[in-house]
């Protein structure tokens, strides 16, 4: 399907800045180094049935530290789209883990015993969010285990499902496994044409809110209403292919009913192409929940949170940013969009960001400067190394959708 016709005039051009995903492409892992995903083996501490982890929340993502045979911990991103969990090779050889076989990941207060962890890297992650990759947490382990994700207060629990009965105040639903992926049934209003309701997959690694697939797309005649949507570019997402950014008239799962939220259209199938597959649910939606998921009990539960009725803001200045340089603390300028706030105010494609607002751009992280772009009607100082001349530029965020 062609995409021309919507993508109109200049000002439907933008290039989110890189960071809306920055999962590894561990949905199809077919390489020799990828184990089965057959689930682990799970003890808790003490004789316990709970264990709660020292989660980090970085822009909608998840990290918490994982150990293999009692080594030294890494971060590994909570990753409900990766069938089975994996190291970064240069992190296993750092740690001095040359077998990956029959390895036990320890979490605080709960080991998982795997038949084998995954070999995997990822070399976006870096410069999306700023930190290396380290490895991922994926079904294998989640499978083994209740878990509590509660986005609101920023902590990750671990239950055991034998004992585990939901006390919460949130809707349950029923929880259905497609390719190794959770998902769940949701309803989606684009421009007044509603979807009914369909599978989304819960993708804790997708920092989008909601990414539909091409497919349902075509099939849910979204386009034929002139919704406005702005390119990303290719690989942006973390899924593969090209995709265009847009707002929803509504997002709806259960009781909850998410007005304009963000949505990526993917302009190819989605991995996996899943022809029952609407689409994938990810952090910037998740974040509005509390969100269990009960393998074994084939249920998910939603609990709304502060953050349910936020706004979902997109990139406003144009301007997109990779971190580089040791410890990923240099912001590089990789692509400005035409007639953007940043073109216009003359940034360039390849100048180093050494300030903003008066603040070192080394104390900044790329996930921090991108929310910053996300402020609508601010004005920015810029502080520019360009060729090795240093120039303050000013650039006032505007809205593009």
């Amino acid at each position: 399907m062609k995409r021309t016709t919507r993508l109109g005039s200049a000002a439907g051009t933008l290039l989110l800045c890189a960071g809306l995903a920055s999962k590894p492409a561990l949905r199809a892992q077919n390489t020799a180094a990828a184990p089965t995903s057959a689930a682990a083996m799970v003890r808790f501490a003490f004789g316990g049935n709970v264990a709660q982890l020292p989660a980090q929340f970085d822009d909608n993502l998840v990290f918490v530290p994982v150990r293999v045979n009692q080594g030294q911990p890494s971060m590994f991103q909570l990753d409900t789209s990766a069938a089975v969990s994996s190291i970064d090779p240069a992190r296993a050889a750092e740690l001095g883990v040359a077998n990956l076989r029959s390895p036990v990941l320890n979490l605080t207060d709960v080991d998982f015993s795997l038949a084998q962890l995954g070999s995997q890297t990822n070399n976006d992650f870096g410069p999306r969010l700023g930190r290396g990759y380290e490895g991922t947490i994926g079904n294998d382990m989640l499978s083994g285990a209740v878990i509590e994700i509660d986005y609101g207060r920023q902590t990750v629990r671990l239950y055991d499902p034998a004992s585990y009965h939901y006390k919460g105040a949130g809707k349950g639903f029923p929880l259905t496994m497609r390719d190794g992926m959770p998902a769940v049934r949701a309803k989606v209003d684009v421009a007044g044409r509603k979807s009914g309701e369909a599978l989304f997959v819960i993708n804790t690694a997708l920092d989008v809110p909601l990414l539909i697939s091409d497919r349902f797309a075509n099939q849910r005649h979204f386009f034929s209403s002139h919704l406005k949507t702005v390119p990303l570019a290719s690989g942006e997402l973390g899924v593969g292919g090209k995709a265009v950014l847009g707002r929803v008239e509504y997002f709806e799962i259960g009781p909850y009913q998410i007005q304009a939220p963000l949505a990526a259209f993917a302009e190819g199938p989605l991995p996996g192409d899943d022809s029952q597959i609407a689409g994938e649910i990810g952090g910037g939606m998740l974040r509005r929940f509390t969100v269990t998921l009960d393998y074994a009990s084939h249920l998910a539960y939603f609990d709304g949170n502060s953050e349910i009725h936020a706004d979902d803001h997109e990139d406003m200045s144009g301007i997109s940013i990779a971190a580089t340089g040791p410890g990923w603390r240099t912001l590089e300028v990789v692509q400005v969009r035409p007639g953007s706030p940043g073109a216009d105010a003359g940034v360039q494609k390849g100048d180093l960001i050494e300030g903003v607002d008066d603040e070192a751009a080394a104390d900044i992280s790329v996930t921090s400067a991108r929310e910053l772009f996300r402020n609508v009607g601010h004005r920015y100082k810029l502080l520019i190394n360009r060729d090795g001349k240093t120039m303050t530029i000013n650039v006032t965020m505007h809205r593009a959708l």
